[in-house]
């Protein structure tokens, strides 16, 4: 039985391997192992997309699959290639995340607390910078000192301004008569 489907199928591999190369090919280039920046790698692999197009008569049927990873490609293109300049940035999906996995389970075991963290809502981006710094350098008490302090302004007056919203979300929850009963005093001053 494997024998006859085969025989039946034997005209279909060729294409299939062919376009399976491609895409293998594809991949090697945006696996960036020569280490360029990203306007080589953009430009080596925008190159092999051309030359797949030029090449997709030659696979038959699958040729409607190369023009949809050729659409999907130019989708994705202008955020395809900022990993390849910036250090340590994840270069796909599952490992960024992976980063946020870490964070979460570090979270999770710091609070005890199974489900959604509130303190992630209010200081989720400093938590997981400071998260994600920690795991990779060693850091020293001389490295957390603020050199930029209006930076450091903007910042603390952003999360005032989340836990001030999570305050007024868990006033409104407790009370709500009294909550929109003091709103309503506060915009007849």
């Amino acid at each position: 039985m494997l024998k006859k489907a085969l025989e039946r199928t034997e005209t279909l591999w060729p294409p299939l391997k062919k376009a399976y190369e491609m895409v293998y090919q594809a991949a090697h280039i945006l696996a960036h192992h020569e280490q360029g920046t990203a306007a080589q790698v953009r430009e080596a692999y925008q190159a092999y997309i051309k030359h797949m197009q030029e090449q997709k008569s030659s696979l038959g049927t699958l040729s409607a699959a190369i023009d949809h990873f050729v659409e999907i490609t130019e989708h994705f293109a202008p955020g395809l290639f900022y990993c390849y300049d910036v250090p340590d940035l994840p270069r796909t999906n599952n490992d960024l995340e992976h980063c946020f996995g870490v964070a979460r389970a570090h979270e999770r075991r710091a609070t005890g607390r199974r489900g959604a963290i509130p303190g992630v809502v209010v200081r989720g981006s400093v938590r997981l910078i400071a998260l994600l710094v920690s795991i990779r350098e060693n850091l020293q008490a001389a490295d957390l000192q603020s050199t930029n302090y209006q930076a450091w302004r903007d910042l603390r007056s952003q999360l005032y301004y989340r836990e001030e919203a999570r305050r007024q979300q868990f006033r409104f929850r407790k009370n709500p008569a009294a909550y929109l009963a003091a709103l309503e005093a506060q915009l007849l001053m």
